[in-house]
């Protein structure tokens, strides 16, 4: 037996144990904790003035009180229904764009030289157009946010299309695969990892969307709390619908790769060292 054969190569679908997942799930928590405890130290040793930048103790006792008094969960709920259907709208949108775009050289010549000149206004740019257009309630909300989700998933997806291994659409042409097939069976899963990754950037920006968003006369939500902060000389509360906001951020994100994980389970991609 040679020595290449007498290595054991552990199988890809093979699970670790789970005092190793937990291990690396909690190895995330030690730079936040660490910054949070030390800040927390400064100012309790008057090292820091902790006026304008309260300490973690007092942000996370404004996050409970807000809890208490059912604010915060009214807030959030307002955000996370805005950023569903602004991510909802923006993907949809994006996807269909970005594919026809990717797909037919004619349809790319006529709509992307206009999209890539849209995709560089600035997002509060929107602002006064949406307002006018759409008034200041819900819909200008939503489709602000889905202007943000958009360009990321239509750019993505229309360069991955382009950048599929042109040997690849020669074995289906080869073949004589319809348009459905070589969309089903040859660009679909040559795009996927692209695209999934995609859908994180855009919810991402979703997420970065919806403050400005609810700057346009919101009456509840995260950036409405953290404005009414502002206004009100509160950086404990401000701090508190960041911190809001970066838990829910990562939650929907931890929660969309979870499931895009699914579909990607054939890669035999590279893992870092560890």
């Amino acid at each position: 037996m040679s020595s290449v054969d007498s290595v054991a190569v552990p199988s890809r679908g093979a699970a670790l144990p789970p005092r190793r997942v937990g291990a690396k799930w909690l190895i995330g928590f030690i730079l936040p904790l660490g910054l949070a405890l030390a800040w927390e130290t400064a100012v309790a040793l008057k090292w820091a003035d902790g006026r304008l930048l309260p300490t973690p103790s007092r942000v996370i006792g404004t996050l409970v009180g807000l809890a208490r008094t059912g604010e915060l969960t009214a807030h959030v709920l307002a955000t996370l229904q805005r950023v569903a259907l602004g991510f909802g709208f923006g993907v949809t949108a994006g996807t269909v764009l970005g594919a026809v775009s990717g797909y037919w050289t004619l349809a790319r010549r006529l709509i992307d030289p206009m999209l890539q000149a849209l995709r560089n206004i600035p997002s509060i740019a929107w602002v006064p157009m949406f307002i006018l257009w759409f008034g200041i309630f819900e819909t200008s909300k939503v489709i602000l946010i889905a202007v943000g989700v958009f360009f990321p998933i239509y750019l993505s997806l229309s360069g991955a299309i382009l950048g599929v291994d042109r040997k690849l659409v020669e074995v289906g042409r080869i073949f004589r695969f319809s348009h459905r097939e070589m969309i089903t069976r040859i660009l679909l899963p040559a795009t996927l990892p692209a695209y999934v990754i995609s859908l994180r950037s855009g919810l991402g920006l979703g997420w970065m969307f919806v403050v400005a968003a609810e700057f346009m006369g919101a009456e509840e939500g995260l950036g409405f709390l953290l404005v009414d902060g502002q206004q009100t000389g509160r950086p404990a509360v401000i701090l508190a619908s960041i911190t809001a906001f970066a838990v829910l951020g990562k939650i929907t994100d931890w929660l969309l790769a979870s499931v895009s994980a699914r579909f990607l389970t054939w890669q035999d991609s590279f893992k870092a060292a560890e």
